[in-house]
């Protein structure tokens, strides 16, 4: 299987939007691999020359170019998969994940994040990288492991959408902003056009479950995705509508509503769903089940559709 590289620059990244009008910038075949470099940060969080940090080159000239700029995230993309159709299931294989800064920044702002009747001011940190320890440290000294994971990562959404922002998770994927998306994780999302159209972006060092004050450890990262194509959903999935993913020890299904409490009916119902679809266990079997042994984790609240993600730990039924 062949290898591609789509770098970030002007011409390649999108700032804030998803369409499904949006042409590929790339085509591959099933099964082909595409390392994606993604860049974050709009220029007001940028670090002074005071702090030392270095702007990567690619996100200057983005800065710089003019791009039309909406509310949301810079994503890089979309790369189409050959033969791919709505009602199709794409696979993303998340083979690996690069650092491409030694800082990153988390902060907020006024009218925003989940408390912001309680922290009406703009507060913004620079925190920086060791990239060969795979750490950060925080002012006052915390040293925090990095694990970083792509916030935004989704294919087109349906046509009939038009443009939406990156800012709200949605069937397509998007700023799904689960930690659990690692290296050696899968993605699996429905797809909604031909070519499925994949793009990644909003590069996470770190973050805990329920991100809230609008920011994980927001930074610039590299990934290698391995794009693998399901016709009609394949055989063991063949009514996906909705993102599902999957880590060397778990199951993972997901909700997403401006209602916390709708997204974990989503999430819940996705997992019966998928364990029914792995077992011969009935509906009522499966329901007392995830009350038994699903954990069901707060994802995010900050992205107007919040999100709530089961955990199956794998070994229990399969």
């Amino acid at each position: 299987m062949a290898t591609h590289r789509l770098s970030a620059s002007p011409e390649t990244v999108r700032w804030g939007t998803f369409d499904a009008k949006y042409p590929p910038l790339l085509t591959i075949a099933s099964g082909d691999t595409v390392v994606m470099e993604c860049v974050s940060g709009a220029p007001d969080v940028m670090p002074g020359p005071e702090t030392g940090f270095h702007i990567p080159p690619a996100l200057a000239a983005i800065h710089a170019s003019g791009i039309h700029r909406m509310p949301g995230h810079i994503v890089t993309g979309p790369v189409a998969v050959a033969g791919a159709e709505p009602g199709d299931m794409l696979e993303v294989r998340i083979d690996a994940i690069e650092f491409g800064a030694d800082w990153g920044h988390c902060g907020f702002r006024p009218l925003a994040g989940t408390l912001p009747e309680d922290f009406p001011d703009r507060f913004l940190t620079h925190i920086p990288i060791d990239r060969a320890a795979r750490t950060c440290t925080l002012p006052w000294g915390t040293v925090l492991p990095l694990s970083p994971f792509f916030g935004v990562m989704g294919v087109a959404p349906k046509a009939a959408y038009g443009t939406i922002s990156t800012i709200q998770p949605r069937e397509h994927g998007g700023n799904l902003d689960n930690k659990e998306l690692g290296a050696g994780s899968t993605l699996f999302l429905p797809v909604w056009v031909p070519g499925a159209n994949f793009s990644a972006g909003d590069g996470h060092g770190v973050q805990g479950d329920g991100e809230v004050c609008i920011n994980a450890l927001e930074t610039c990262l590299t990934g290698t995705f391995t794009l693998v194509l399901h016709k009609g959903g394949g055989a063991r999935d063949p009514l996906l509508r909705h993102p599902r993913a999957e880590t060397a020890t778990h199951f993972i299904s997901m909700g997403m509503n401006e209602d916390l409490d709708v997204a974990m009916k989503q999430a819940l119902r996705e997992m019966i769903a998928f364990i029914c679809a792995r077992t011969n266990l009935s509906r009522e079997q499966a329901y007392q089940f995830c009350s038994l042994a699903v954990d069901f984790h707060v994802t995010q609240t900050v992205n107007g559709e919040k999100g709530i993600h089961g955990l199956l730990k794998k070994g229990l039924l399969f």
